[in-house]
Protein backbone atom coordinates (compact mmCIF):
# COMPACT_ATOMS: atom_id res chain seq x y z
CA UNK A 1 0.00 0.00 0.00
CA UNK A 2 1.17 3.52 -0.71
CA UNK A 3 2.06 5.76 2.17
CA UNK A 4 -0.91 8.07 1.48
CA UNK A 5 -3.40 5.25 1.96
CA UNK A 6 -1.77 3.16 4.64
CA UNK A 7 -3.35 4.85 7.66
CA UNK A 8 -7.02 4.26 6.70
CA UNK A 9 -6.47 0.59 5.93
CA UNK A 10 -4.38 -0.11 8.98
CA UNK A 11 -7.19 1.57 10.92
CA UNK A 12 -9.69 -0.76 9.25
CA UNK A 13 -7.60 -3.79 10.16
CA UNK A 14 -7.47 -2.61 13.77
CA UNK A 15 -11.21 -2.01 13.76
CA UNK A 16 -11.92 -5.51 12.47
CA UNK A 17 -9.52 -7.26 14.79
CA UNK A 18 -10.38 -5.47 18.03
CA UNK A 19 -11.65 -7.80 20.70
CA UNK A 20 -14.39 -5.74 22.34
CA UNK A 21 -17.19 -3.50 21.16
CA UNK A 22 -15.92 -0.67 23.37
CA UNK A 23 -12.48 -0.78 21.74
CA UNK A 24 -14.01 -0.73 18.26
CA UNK A 25 -16.35 2.16 18.98
CA UNK A 26 -13.58 4.17 20.68
CA UNK A 27 -11.29 3.64 17.71
CA UNK A 28 -13.96 4.62 15.18
CA UNK A 29 -14.73 7.78 17.14
CA UNK A 30 -11.09 8.75 16.81
CA UNK A 31 -11.01 7.95 13.08
CA UNK A 32 -14.49 9.13 12.09
CA UNK A 33 -13.19 10.80 8.90
CA UNK A 34 -11.90 7.56 7.37
CA UNK A 35 -13.07 6.93 3.80
CA UNK A 36 -12.21 3.56 2.33
CA UNK A 37 -11.30 2.84 -1.27
CA UNK A 38 -13.38 -0.24 -2.23
CA UNK A 39 -10.71 -1.50 -4.65
CA UNK A 40 -8.04 -1.29 -1.99
CA UNK A 41 -10.29 -2.95 0.59
CA UNK A 42 -11.10 -5.76 -1.84
CA UNK A 43 -7.39 -6.39 -2.32
CA UNK A 44 -6.95 -6.45 1.45
CA UNK A 45 -9.73 -9.04 1.74
CA UNK A 46 -8.03 -11.17 -0.90
CA UNK A 47 -4.73 -10.95 0.96
CA UNK A 48 -6.31 -12.07 4.24
CA UNK A 49 -8.08 -14.94 2.47
CA UNK A 50 -5.19 -16.13 0.30
CA UNK A 51 -4.90 -19.40 2.25
CA UNK A 52 -8.55 -20.25 1.52
CA UNK A 53 -10.01 -21.60 -1.73
CA UNK A 54 -11.51 -18.95 -3.98
CA UNK A 55 -15.22 -18.21 -3.77
CA UNK A 56 -17.29 -19.78 -6.56
CA UNK A 57 -17.07 -17.78 -9.79
CA UNK A 58 -20.50 -16.51 -10.77
CA UNK A 59 -21.64 -14.79 -13.95
CA UNK A 60 -24.12 -12.00 -14.50
CA UNK A 61 -26.83 -13.30 -16.83
CA UNK A 62 -29.17 -11.14 -18.91
CA UNK A 63 -32.76 -12.45 -19.15
CA UNK A 64 -33.96 -13.26 -22.65
CA UNK A 65 -36.25 -10.25 -22.88
CA UNK A 66 -33.89 -7.78 -21.16
CA UNK A 67 -33.15 -6.00 -24.43
CA UNK A 68 -36.73 -5.81 -25.64
CA UNK A 69 -37.69 -2.74 -23.60
CA UNK A 70 -36.58 0.56 -25.09
CA UNK A 71 -38.18 2.96 -22.58
CA UNK A 72 -36.41 3.21 -19.24
CA UNK A 73 -35.25 5.90 -16.87
CA UNK A 74 -31.61 6.10 -15.91
CA UNK A 75 -29.01 3.39 -15.31
CA UNK A 76 -29.74 0.17 -13.46
CA UNK A 77 -29.88 -0.16 -9.68
CA UNK A 78 -27.90 -3.13 -8.35
CA UNK A 79 -29.57 -4.92 -5.43
CA UNK A 80 -28.10 -7.68 -3.25
CA UNK A 81 -30.10 -10.03 -1.04
CA UNK A 82 -28.21 -12.27 1.38
CA UNK A 83 -28.68 -14.20 4.60
CA UNK A 84 -25.07 -13.97 5.77
CA UNK A 85 -25.42 -16.50 8.66
CA UNK A 86 -25.26 -15.09 12.17
CA UNK A 87 -21.89 -15.81 13.71
CA UNK A 88 -23.37 -17.07 16.98
CA UNK A 89 -25.70 -19.46 15.15
CA UNK A 90 -23.01 -20.75 12.80
CA UNK A 91 -20.65 -21.57 15.65
CA UNK A 92 -23.14 -22.43 18.37
CA UNK A 93 -26.53 -23.71 17.18
CA UNK A 94 -26.84 -24.58 13.49
CA UNK A 95 -24.78 -27.78 13.57
CA UNK A 96 -23.11 -27.75 10.14
CA UNK A 97 -21.53 -31.14 10.64
CA UNK A 98 -19.43 -31.05 7.45
CA UNK A 99 -18.09 -27.55 8.03
CA UNK A 100 -14.95 -27.31 10.21
CA UNK A 101 -15.21 -24.75 13.00
CA UNK A 102 -12.05 -23.17 11.67
CA UNK A 103 -13.92 -22.23 8.50
CA UNK A 104 -16.39 -20.26 10.62
CA UNK A 105 -13.72 -18.23 12.42
CA UNK A 106 -15.05 -14.67 12.44
CA UNK A 107 -11.59 -13.14 11.98
CA UNK A 108 -11.57 -14.50 8.44
CA UNK A 109 -15.22 -15.15 7.67
CA UNK A 110 -16.07 -11.44 7.90
CA UNK A 111 -13.56 -10.82 5.10
CA UNK A 112 -15.31 -13.44 2.96
CA UNK A 113 -18.61 -11.62 3.47
CA UNK A 114 -17.06 -8.25 2.68
CA UNK A 115 -15.32 -9.69 -0.36
CA UNK A 116 -18.65 -10.86 -1.76
CA UNK A 117 -20.20 -7.41 -1.30
CA UNK A 118 -17.17 -5.56 -2.67
CA UNK A 119 -16.93 -7.82 -5.72
CA UNK A 120 -20.37 -6.80 -6.97
CA UNK A 121 -20.64 -3.23 -5.56
CA UNK A 122 -24.43 -3.18 -5.06
CA UNK A 123 -26.32 0.10 -4.68
CA UNK A 124 -28.67 -1.52 -2.15
CA UNK A 125 -27.73 -4.35 0.22
CA UNK A 126 -30.38 -6.34 2.13
CA UNK A 127 -29.03 -8.71 4.78
CA UNK A 128 -30.47 -11.17 7.29
CA UNK A 129 -28.91 -12.84 10.35
CA UNK A 130 -26.68 -9.85 11.02
CA UNK A 131 -25.22 -10.05 14.53
CA UNK A 132 -22.12 -7.91 13.95
CA UNK A 133 -23.85 -4.78 12.68
CA UNK A 134 -22.50 -2.10 15.02
CA UNK A 135 -18.93 -3.35 15.36
CA UNK A 136 -18.31 -4.44 11.77
CA UNK A 137 -20.85 -3.79 9.02
CA UNK A 138 -22.15 -0.36 9.96
CA UNK A 139 -18.74 1.35 10.32
CA UNK A 140 -17.23 -0.34 7.28
CA UNK A 141 -20.23 0.20 4.99
CA UNK A 142 -20.49 3.82 6.17
CA UNK A 143 -16.84 4.32 5.23
CA UNK A 144 -17.65 2.93 1.79
CA UNK A 145 -20.42 5.47 1.26
CA UNK A 146 -23.48 3.54 2.45
CA UNK A 147 -26.21 4.55 4.87
CA UNK A 148 -27.33 1.64 7.05
CA UNK A 149 -30.30 0.63 9.19
CA UNK A 150 -30.62 -2.36 11.52
CA UNK A 151 -33.55 -4.02 13.28
CA UNK A 152 -32.96 -6.88 15.70
CA UNK A 153 -35.35 -9.74 16.36
CA UNK A 154 -37.15 -9.26 19.70
CA UNK A 155 -36.00 -12.70 20.90
CA UNK A 156 -32.92 -13.56 18.92
CA UNK A 157 -31.69 -17.17 19.22
CA UNK A 158 -28.15 -15.76 19.16
CA UNK A 159 -28.64 -14.68 22.77
CA UNK A 160 -28.82 -18.35 23.80
CA UNK A 161 -25.25 -18.88 22.62
CA UNK A 162 -22.41 -18.29 25.07
CA UNK A 163 -20.15 -15.36 24.15
CA UNK A 164 -22.63 -14.04 21.59
CA UNK A 165 -22.33 -10.63 19.99
CA UNK A 166 -25.90 -9.57 20.67
CA UNK A 167 -29.12 -10.29 18.78
CA UNK A 168 -29.29 -10.91 15.06
CA UNK A 169 -31.61 -9.06 12.75
CA UNK A 170 -32.14 -7.49 9.34
CA UNK A 171 -29.96 -4.75 7.88
CA UNK A 172 -30.54 -2.49 4.89
CA UNK A 173 -27.82 -0.39 3.27
CA UNK A 174 -28.11 2.02 0.36
CA UNK A 175 -25.42 3.97 -1.46
CA UNK A 176 -25.72 7.59 -0.41
CA UNK A 177 -24.40 8.91 -3.72
CA UNK A 178 -27.29 7.22 -5.54
CA UNK A 179 -30.20 7.62 -3.12
CA UNK A 180 -31.52 9.90 -0.44
CA UNK A 181 -33.84 8.66 2.27
CA UNK A 182 -37.44 9.85 2.38
CA UNK A 183 -39.02 7.39 4.81
CA UNK A 184 -37.75 4.57 7.02
CA UNK A 185 -40.12 2.24 8.86
CA UNK A 186 -39.27 -0.64 11.20
CA UNK A 187 -41.90 -3.38 11.40
CA UNK A 188 -42.50 -6.23 13.77
CA UNK A 189 -44.50 -8.75 11.79
CA UNK A 190 -47.78 -10.06 13.17
CA UNK A 191 -49.80 -13.20 12.63
CA UNK A 192 -53.53 -12.90 13.28
CA UNK A 193 -52.82 -9.61 15.07
CA UNK A 194 -50.33 -11.27 17.43
CA UNK A 195 -46.76 -9.87 17.28
CA UNK A 196 -44.15 -12.44 16.26
CA UNK A 197 -40.37 -12.66 16.48
CA UNK A 198 -39.81 -11.66 12.85
CA UNK A 199 -39.14 -8.14 11.61
CA UNK A 200 -38.82 -6.05 8.45
CA UNK A 201 -37.26 -2.74 7.45
CA UNK A 202 -39.04 -0.68 4.79
CA UNK A 203 -37.52 2.43 3.24
CA UNK A 204 -38.66 4.81 0.52
CA UNK A 205 -35.61 6.07 -1.35
CA UNK A 206 -35.32 8.97 -3.78
CA UNK A 207 -33.08 8.21 -6.76
CA UNK A 208 -30.73 11.15 -7.26
CA UNK A 209 -30.30 10.34 -10.99
CA UNK A 210 -33.92 9.94 -12.09
CA UNK A 211 -35.97 11.62 -9.38
CA UNK A 212 -37.91 8.36 -9.09
CA UNK A 213 -38.91 6.88 -5.76
CA UNK A 214 -38.15 3.27 -4.91
CA UNK A 215 -39.53 1.41 -1.92
CA UNK A 216 -37.23 -1.32 -0.59
CA UNK A 217 -38.08 -3.87 2.09
CA UNK A 218 -35.96 -6.52 3.78
CA UNK A 219 -37.34 -9.31 5.95
CA UNK A 220 -36.65 -12.77 7.39
CA UNK A 221 -39.66 -15.00 7.99
CA UNK A 222 -40.05 -17.79 10.55
CA UNK A 223 -37.81 -20.81 9.94
CA UNK A 224 -38.37 -24.58 10.04
CA UNK A 225 -41.00 -26.94 8.73
CA UNK A 226 -44.32 -26.98 10.54
CA UNK A 227 -44.55 -23.18 10.58
CA UNK A 228 -46.02 -22.72 7.11
CA UNK A 229 -49.23 -21.07 8.35
CA UNK A 230 -47.28 -18.62 10.48
CA UNK A 231 -45.08 -17.67 7.51
CA UNK A 232 -48.18 -17.17 5.40
CA UNK A 233 -49.71 -14.88 8.03
CA UNK A 234 -46.46 -12.94 8.36
CA UNK A 235 -46.33 -12.50 4.59
CA UNK A 236 -49.94 -11.31 4.52
CA UNK A 237 -49.18 -8.77 7.24
CA UNK A 238 -46.12 -7.48 5.40
CA UNK A 239 -47.99 -7.19 2.10
CA UNK A 240 -50.83 -5.29 3.71
CA UNK A 241 -48.43 -2.81 5.29
CA UNK A 242 -46.48 -2.43 2.06
CA UNK A 243 -49.67 -1.52 0.21
CA UNK A 244 -50.25 1.29 2.68
CA UNK A 245 -46.63 2.47 2.65
CA UNK A 246 -46.23 2.52 -1.13
CA UNK A 247 -49.60 4.05 -2.07
CA UNK A 248 -49.53 7.51 -3.66
CA UNK A 249 -52.69 9.49 -4.31
CA UNK A 250 -53.15 10.89 -7.80
CA UNK A 251 -52.29 14.48 -8.63
CA UNK A 252 -55.84 15.65 -9.46
CA UNK A 253 -57.96 17.00 -6.63
CA UNK A 254 -60.86 14.75 -7.62
CA UNK A 255 -58.79 11.70 -8.53
CA UNK A 256 -59.65 8.78 -6.26
CA UNK A 257 -57.33 6.17 -7.74
CA UNK A 258 -54.04 5.43 -6.01
CA UNK A 259 -50.69 4.64 -7.57
CA UNK A 260 -47.89 2.79 -5.86
CA UNK A 261 -44.18 3.43 -5.73
CA UNK A 262 -42.00 0.80 -7.42
CA UNK A 263 -41.24 -1.83 -4.84
CA UNK A 264 -38.46 -4.36 -4.19
CA UNK A 265 -38.84 -6.91 -1.38
CA UNK A 266 -35.76 -8.93 -0.44
CA UNK A 267 -35.71 -11.70 2.09
CA UNK A 268 -35.05 -15.14 3.40
CA UNK A 269 -38.65 -16.33 3.41
CA UNK A 270 -37.77 -19.82 4.73
CA UNK A 271 -40.42 -21.00 2.28
CA UNK A 272 -40.07 -22.90 -0.96
CA UNK A 273 -42.21 -21.94 -3.98
CA UNK A 274 -44.93 -24.47 -3.06
CA UNK A 275 -45.82 -22.63 0.15
CA UNK A 276 -48.79 -20.35 0.61
CA UNK A 277 -46.66 -17.31 1.46
CA UNK A 278 -44.99 -17.56 -1.96
CA UNK A 279 -48.39 -17.68 -3.65
CA UNK A 280 -49.48 -14.65 -1.64
CA UNK A 281 -46.58 -12.59 -2.96
CA UNK A 282 -47.00 -13.86 -6.51
CA UNK A 283 -50.71 -12.93 -6.60
CA UNK A 284 -50.50 -9.73 -4.56
CA UNK A 285 -52.34 -6.62 -5.82
CA UNK A 286 -48.93 -4.93 -5.62
CA UNK A 287 -48.05 -6.68 -8.89
CA UNK A 288 -44.91 -8.44 -7.68
CA UNK A 289 -42.82 -11.00 -9.48
CA UNK A 290 -39.77 -12.99 -8.42
CA UNK A 291 -36.62 -11.83 -10.21
CA UNK A 292 -34.81 -15.15 -10.11
CA UNK A 293 -37.46 -16.92 -12.16
CA UNK A 294 -35.93 -15.09 -15.12
CA UNK A 295 -32.87 -17.34 -14.96
CA UNK A 296 -35.00 -20.32 -15.99
CA UNK A 297 -35.66 -21.38 -19.56
CA UNK A 298 -39.40 -20.69 -19.30
CA UNK A 299 -39.04 -17.64 -17.09
CA UNK A 300 -41.47 -19.18 -14.60
CA UNK A 301 -39.32 -21.50 -12.49
CA UNK A 302 -37.29 -20.63 -9.41
CA UNK A 303 -33.67 -21.82 -9.09
CA UNK A 304 -33.23 -25.36 -7.74
CA UNK A 305 -31.66 -23.99 -4.55
CA UNK A 306 -30.54 -20.85 -2.77
CA UNK A 307 -29.32 -22.73 0.31
CA UNK A 308 -27.60 -26.11 0.59
CA UNK A 309 -26.41 -27.44 3.93
CA UNK A 310 -25.81 -30.64 5.91
CA UNK A 311 -26.98 -30.81 9.52
CA UNK A 312 -27.33 -33.75 11.92
CA UNK A 313 -30.90 -34.17 10.66
CA UNK A 314 -29.69 -34.61 7.09
CA UNK A 315 -29.00 -32.71 3.89
CA UNK A 316 -31.18 -29.75 2.94
CA UNK A 317 -31.22 -28.25 -0.54
CA UNK A 318 -33.94 -25.61 -0.95
CA UNK A 319 -34.99 -22.36 -2.55
CA UNK A 320 -35.85 -20.02 0.31
CA UNK A 321 -34.48 -16.60 -0.71
CA UNK A 322 -36.14 -14.14 -3.09
CA UNK A 323 -35.97 -10.71 -4.67
CA UNK A 324 -39.52 -9.58 -5.48
CA UNK A 325 -40.05 -6.53 -7.70
CA UNK A 326 -42.93 -4.53 -9.20
CA UNK A 327 -43.03 -5.95 -12.72
CA UNK A 328 -44.92 -3.06 -14.34
CA UNK A 329 -42.66 -0.35 -12.91
CA UNK A 330 -39.27 -2.11 -12.92
CA UNK A 331 -37.40 -4.35 -15.34
CA UNK A 332 -34.68 -6.84 -14.49
CA UNK A 333 -31.59 -6.25 -16.61
CA UNK A 334 -29.34 -9.01 -15.27
CA UNK A 335 -28.98 -11.52 -12.43
CA UNK A 336 -26.09 -13.25 -10.71
CA UNK A 337 -26.26 -16.94 -11.58
CA UNK A 338 -26.43 -19.81 -9.09
CA UNK A 339 -23.24 -21.85 -8.48
CA UNK A 340 -23.29 -25.44 -9.65
CA UNK A 341 -23.21 -28.43 -7.31
CA UNK A 342 -19.56 -28.94 -8.26
CA UNK A 343 -18.73 -25.35 -7.33
CA UNK A 344 -20.50 -25.66 -3.99
CA UNK A 345 -18.62 -28.86 -3.18
CA UNK A 346 -19.50 -32.15 -1.47
CA UNK A 347 -19.51 -30.67 2.04
CA UNK A 348 -22.04 -28.02 0.95
CA UNK A 349 -22.37 -24.68 2.76
CA UNK A 350 -20.92 -22.92 4.67
CA UNK A 351 -17.33 -23.84 3.90
CA UNK A 352 -13.81 -22.49 3.66
CA UNK A 353 -14.69 -20.93 0.31
CA UNK A 354 -18.15 -19.56 1.13
CA UNK A 355 -19.16 -17.83 4.38
CA UNK A 356 -22.88 -18.63 4.63
CA UNK A 357 -25.29 -21.51 4.18
CA UNK A 358 -27.32 -19.19 1.90
CA UNK A 359 -26.17 -17.91 -1.47
CA UNK A 360 -26.22 -14.21 -2.19
CA UNK A 361 -28.77 -13.11 -4.79
CA UNK A 362 -28.08 -10.07 -6.94
CA UNK A 363 -29.88 -8.34 -9.77
CA UNK A 364 -29.81 -5.07 -11.69
CA UNK A 365 -33.19 -3.38 -12.07
CA UNK A 366 -34.12 -0.21 -13.90
CA UNK A 367 -37.14 2.07 -13.81
CA UNK A 368 -39.57 1.71 -16.68
CA UNK A 369 -40.60 5.03 -18.14
CA UNK A 370 -44.11 5.99 -17.03
CA UNK A 371 -46.74 6.35 -19.78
Amino acid sequence: MGSNNSRPFSALAQTLSSTTLEQRVEHLDQEDQIELDPDQLLRECEEVLQSRPARPHRNLICPKDAGSYCHQLGPSVRIMQWNILAQALGEGKDGFIRCPLEALNWKERKYLILEEILTYRPDIVCLQEVDHYYDTFQPIMASLGYHGSFLAKPWSPCLDVEKNNGPDGCALFYRHSRFSLQTSICLRLSAMMIPTNQVAIVQILNCRLTGQQLCVAVTHLKARSGWEKLRSAQGADLLQRLRSITSRRGEGSHEQSARTNPLVVCGDFNADPSEDVYRRFRSSPLGLDSAYKLLSTDGQTEPPYTTWKIRPTGESCSTLDYIWYTRDALRVDCLLDIPTEEQIGPDRLPSFHYPSDHLSLLCDVSFRAEP
